[in-house]
């Protein structure tokens, strides 16, 4: 159970569309303990003033129909009811929604692009609907830029032997502060593979959750992230099993450098007692390139059944290995040099798991920024 004095199953219980029924946080609940509540601008007491905007602009597949819907489109808060206070706040704030649809048995021909820009002062909020209808696969980028202080709920339904593949870039200004809740559903044997890459912002905090309506659901969550100083970006998953024989895999990478940066890394992962046959590995691992970083990690693993297939986390946050720059030196690599091989390497084999080649180079080169620095 880590570090919580209550096991997963009951911290992750209290679920409601009512902002009423959430407590506005003081920063000494668990789930909010890392957070500078400062500096979420609002967002989570309600004192936000909802004047701001972010944009979004659908650059969609053929296969894939995109719309904008109205808040009582019956397709909308279908797959999650929010587990925290500025969840909440985000489903009684926004006014329009974006719904993607794939149809049964479609194969996409490209990736769906969705880009998420803030310009202006003041809070917006914002919800999307994906769906991934029986058989089909698709793939689905989100981009978000600009200014904002925004927070949204994302619903991932992904149906039966369907596969969904999802790369999210927070690539925002320095300023936004963006607070985002995933909520991945699989049915039978569907396929669910995420990529985070959180670059810009000022507070970013994403919390992604994956969930099993039958058997056989696979879910793969990745993450790479660069804090530069006085940055806090922090990533909060969660897996709950609840149906047999489903697997899970979770690799977040991050790297930091700079006075007062700070990265938090939250795995959870719940194995009840009807899910037997879970095979689930979760790891977290952290570079501090400088003093004054700050990296807080914390693997968290409830097993309620002993029939697993597997199961495990870790975790390890420290400074780059002498060992490797000593031995990239010694065949003539300058140490500046050296220590970018090195950290490249660290980022580079989760970055490569990126399909999209536009993307993937797209971070590799935000990477090598950062490391220029």
């Amino acid at each position: 159970m880590g570090l919580n004095e209550k096991p997963l199953s009951t911290l992750h219980e209290k679920a409601s569309f009512d902002l009423g029924d959430f407590d506005v946080p003081t920063g000494r609940e668990e789930a909010w303990r890392f957070t500078p509540l400062s500096r979420l601008k609002g967002l989570h007491s309600g004192k936000a003033d909802p004047v701001g905007h972010v944009r979004v602009d659908a650059d969609a597949a053929p296969e894939v129909t995109v719309e904008t819907v109205g808040r009582d489109d019956s397709r909308v808060g279908k797959a999650f009811v929010p587990t925290d206070r500025v969840s909440a706040q985000a489903w009684n704030g926004f006014e329009k929604a974006t719904v993607i649809t794939v149809p049964r048995e479609a194969v996409t021909s490209r990736p769906t692009v969705l880009t998420l820009t803030g310009s202006g002062d003041g809070a917006a909020y914002g919800h999307i609907v994906v769906k991934v209808e029986p058989m089909a696969e698709a793939v689905l980028v989100l981009d978000h830029k600009g200014s904002a202080v925004y927070a949204d709920n994302i619903e991932f339904v992904v149906g039966d032997g369907a596969t969904l593949r999802v790369v999210s870039l927070q690539d925002w200004d320095a300023d936004a502060v963006h607070v985002s809740h995933h909520y991945a559903q699989l049915a039978k044997d569907a396929t669910f593979r995420s990529f985070v890459v959180t670059l810009g912002g000022d507070l970013v905090r994403l919390s992604p959750n994956v969930s099993y309506t039958a058997a056989g659901g696979d879910a793969d969550l990745s993450g790479v992230y660069f804090v530069d100083a006085r940055q806090h970006l922090e990533h909060r998953l969660l897996v709950d099993h609840s149906q047999p024989n489903c697997k899970s895999n979770v690799d977040y990478r991050g790297a930091l450098q700079g006075e007062e940066a700070h990265a938090v890394w939250i795995g959870d992962v719940i194995i009840r007692v009807e899910a037997e046959g879970t095979d689930t590995y979760e790891l977290n691992r952290n570079l501090i390139l400088t003093d004054g970083a700050r990296a807080d990690s914390v693997p968290n693993l409830e097993i309620l059944t002993g029939e697993v297939a597997g199961a495990g986390h870790a975790s390890a946050s420290g400074r780059l290995d002498d060992e490797h720059i000593f031995y990239l030196q010694a065949r003539g690599i300058p140490y500046d040099e050296a220590r970018r091989l090195v950290i490249r390497g660290f980022l580079g084999q989760l970055i490569e798991k990126i399909q999209i080649e536009e993307i993937r180079e797209r971070v590799l080169t935000a990477v090598e920024a950062e490391l220029a620095r």
